[in-house]
């Protein structure tokens, strides 16, 4: 581009995202192709090969991601948890040993307890917030520390940079799922993680129509390493879908701005109702976290839980009663969202260390007028 540029909405916009050569398109094309042609054999005419390796529309894609977050290799996936299994599989082999938060997102845990377990990996559940446990948990075979941050779903916040500290004593990886505070909100890379996580299937896509992951390495030697995993085992970003994330990270500070406000307004109204017993939310100077998310966040994000006095069945019926908060899973985009974990989102952990509580009920905060939203959770709590 010729011109040093810095401020995050602007990387959002153009990083990556040159216009097209040969029509001069603002917005870079999707290329739906399989095979390029080649001049000669081992002569690459634009360096691409075949659209597992790499295509035009995903490198435009993974350029973005990587300048968003601060990295020198961005890698966009099928999903989240491709992105997940392709850096654990990468970074580790059987008989070694990662540290997962207790209360990790139950896809996490299921990829870990389900399908990793069964190849051999290694993992404890450990209170991230607790750095004396999770010094403790460390063995000499421990090659990662993952982290969530805030946690899903119940808002719980790790210091990423006194774990990335602890990780690198113990010559181990540092992970950040950032899902939940987007890279508009958190930065994890410049706190000391090794690696970013993301599904962009929730704010970074922002509009609940396409499912991605992402993984952004700090380090060039390290995404090398993962950029060769990416296309060995294949979990790969199709054109249509880095395209759709594309599109979606242009308005991502525009978006996680209504994003918090709303939430805020939306923790005033759940303080003040007395059928709720807790509101989950960093922001709140009575939350564990709060000095930390403080520290490391900008804002504190469009996720709120909350626990109710009804237990159970009231907040299955809460979720049931709602008009303008959709009833689903996922989250972070711009409608509002309402569900269980217990039953739905969470579902894979019941029975284990990582159960959630049976009265809990998450909200995704939209970016819908506020007001509206503060009627609908008005008469579905009751009285």
């Amino acid at each position: 581009m010729g011109v040093m540029i810095e401020g995050f909405e602007t990387l959002a916009i153009h990083a990556g995202q040159e216009a097209d050569p040969r029509t001069g398109a603002v917005v870079p094309p999707i290329y739906a192709v399989s095979t390029y042609k080649q001049d000669g054999v081992g002569g690459l005419r634009s360096g691409y090969e075949y659209s597992r390796s790499a295509n035009p529309t995903r490198t435009a894609l993974e350029e973005c991601l990587a300048a968003i977050e601060g990295g020198t290799r961005g890698l966009a996936f099928a999903s989240g948890l491709a992105a997940e299994d392709t850096l654990l599989r990468g970074v580790c082999g059987p008989g070694d040993h990662v540290i997962i938060p207790d209360d990790a997102y139950g896809g996490t845990y299921r990829l870990f307890a389900k399908v990793l377990a069964r190849w051999g990996l290694h993992y404890d559940p450990v209170p991230l917030g607790d750095l004396e446990a999770v010094r403790a948990a460390v063995r000499p075979d421990t090659k990662a520390i993952w982290v969530e941050t805030p946690t899903n779903p119940l808002l719980g916040i790790a210091d990423i940079e006194a774990l990335g500290s602890i990780a690198h004593e113990a010559d181990a990886l540092l992970v950040v799922d950032n899902t939940f505070a987007s890279p508009y909100l958190q930065q994890p890379l410049a706190l000391g993680a090794d690696v970013v996580v993301h599904s962009t299937t929730k704010y970074v896509g922002g509009h609940s129509d396409v499912v991605g992951g992402a993984l952004v390495a700090r380090d060039r030697d390290l995404g090398e390493e993962l950029a060769y995993h990416q296309n060995a085992m294949g979990a790969v970003a199709g054109p249509f879908d880095a395209w759709l994330t594309l599109r979606g990270i242009k308005t991502l500070a525009l978006r996680m701005e209504r994003h918090c406000d709303n939430a805020e307004r939306v923790v005033d109204l759940l303080l003040s109702h007395p059928r709720v017993t807790e509101v989950l939310y960093p922001g709140l100077a009575g939350h564990p976290g709060h000095e930390v998310a403080a520290k490391q966040m900008r804002r504190f994000g469009g996720m709120v839980s909350f626990r109710v006095a009804g237990g159970e069945a009231e907040a299955v019926e809460i979720c049931n009663r709602t008009k303008l908060f959709t009833l689903g899973e996922s989250l972070g985009g711009v409608e509002s969202l309402i569900e269980h974990p217990g039953r739905m989102t969470h579902a894979s952990v019941a029975g284990s260390a990582l159960e959630v509580p049976p009265d809990l009920v998450r909200l995704s905060v939209g970016v819908e007028t506020v007001s509206d939203l503060l009627g609908d959770l008005t008469q579905a709590l009751g009285s």
